[in-house]
């Protein structure tokens, strides 16, 4: 337990990940400021001393992993050219669909503080589904542009499609939906085909 008045380094990903692991193993109705302390190590207090309550610790928990994710996907432009259009499309959708545990969804979902919180920092600019949606629109067009992908095809509209689904997939998994890679890889299938005569097998995700 680390003591009363000690720094301690990383505290916000410390609590996230044991909120995470709180959730996984005992599900929503454990998730208490008290049950993340104490499987964070922290003192009971800490949590409310930085967060201005749970609302507010379930929102930034979920807005982070959005942003952690949208990072990911920054560098897809630079897999122009390389492996398959639908395999690394795959890469990023697995990306997005592993970015929240389906407990933590399910959380952020049902408490609507949290949910006006993440509602309203996203539209505030936050990190999210609109920096991943331009990144696959650059990738698309760099694609397009070396000839793997055909030409006067409406990437802007392809991307929105893809990450529209991803978010409705993400925003359901909590409730029970069906194999998420299946659904990402049919989804790019009917978005790209087999991306330049490759398999939509994704590669290491980003």
């Amino acid at each position: 337990m680390s003591p009363r008045g000690v720094a301690i380094p990383d505290l916000r990903e410390r609590l996230f990940d044991a909120a995470e692991r709180v959730l996984v193993r005992e599900g929503p109705g454990a998730l208490t400021g008290r049950a993340i302390t104490a499987e964070a190590g922290c003192a009971k207090g800490v949590l409310n001393a930085h967060f201005a309550g749970l609302d507010e610790f379930v929102a930034e928990l979920v807005l982070d992993r959005f942003s952690r994710t949208a990072s990911r996907t920054a560098d897809l432009r630079s897999r122009a050219g390389l492996a398959t259009v639908a395999g690394n499309l795959v890469s990023v959708a697995l990306a997005v669909l592993n970015s929240l545990h389906p407990a933590i969804v399910g959380v952020a979902m049902t408490r609507p503080g949290a949910s006006d919180r993440i509602r309203q920092a996203l539209a505030a600019g936050a990190p999210g589904f609109t920096v991943i949606q331009d990144a696959i629109t650059a990738y698309l067009d760099a694609e397009q542009r070396r000839g793997r992908l055909a030409a006067g095809g409406d990437t802007a509209s392809m991307a929105l499609a893809l990450v529209g689904t991803l978010h409705h997939i993400l925003m359901t998994s909590w409730n029970g939906a069906g194999d998420t890679r299946e659904q990402a890889e049919r989804l790019v299938a009917v978005l790209v085909g087999d991306g330049s005569g490759g398999a939509a097998s994704a590669p290491d995700a980003p």
